[in-house]
């Protein structure tokens, strides 16, 4: 059974996704991608889990670095979890571009490079926005691009984890 929790945000409302045990979906709502791979018949039901994925956005909307993290399983091909897993390690308040984690890609994968097309393609579909960081991917030049909940949320993010908000 898949169930579903509704909570709010300074970024408008989120939907949540679990297992029962586990978290498998945040989004934004609205966002691309919103819902994707959610089955027709969902149950709203408040669970530890939702509880602990509160009190992390609390935190983390609060400015802070939240110092824990509820269980993740994120539903993708092997490709996306390698990606973002690579998400996972960016320190909050840092960036990487996608180039950066292509390259760590062909790296792991004894490949001479890789595409940060495909990347960015595994970056937009990330099912656990904000826990999975993928706001903190940008563009080689320092620009931003492409966030599945609108860039005006990404400079939010980047923001609020610089200290500027």
């Amino acid at each position: 059974m898949t169930y579903l929790h509704h909570t709010g945000s300074p970024l408008g409302g989120i939907t949540l996704s679990c297992d029962g045990e586990v978290l498998t979906g945040l989004w934004f709502g609205g966002q691309k991608h919103f819902g994707a791979g959610l089955p027709a018949n969902c149950e709203e039901k408040m669970l530890p889990v939702f509880a602990e994925a509160e009190r992390w956005l609390q935190v983390y909307f609060a400015g802070k670095k939240p110092d824990f993290m509820p269980p993740l399983a994120p539903s993708g091909t092997a490709f996306q979890k390698a990606v973002w897993d690579i998400l996972l390690t960016i320190p909050y308040g840092e960036t990487i571009s996608y180039g950066e984690i292509a390259a760590r890609l062909a790296e792991t994968r004894g490949l001479p490079h890789f595409s940060a097309q495909a990347v960015g393609g595994a970056v937009g579909r990330n099912p656990i926005s904000l826990l999975i960081p993928c706001h903190r991917v940008i563009a080689a030049d320092g620009s931003l691009r492409g966030y599945a909940g609108g860039l005006e949320k990404k400079r939010f993010l980047l923001a609020l984890e610089a200290g500027a908000r």
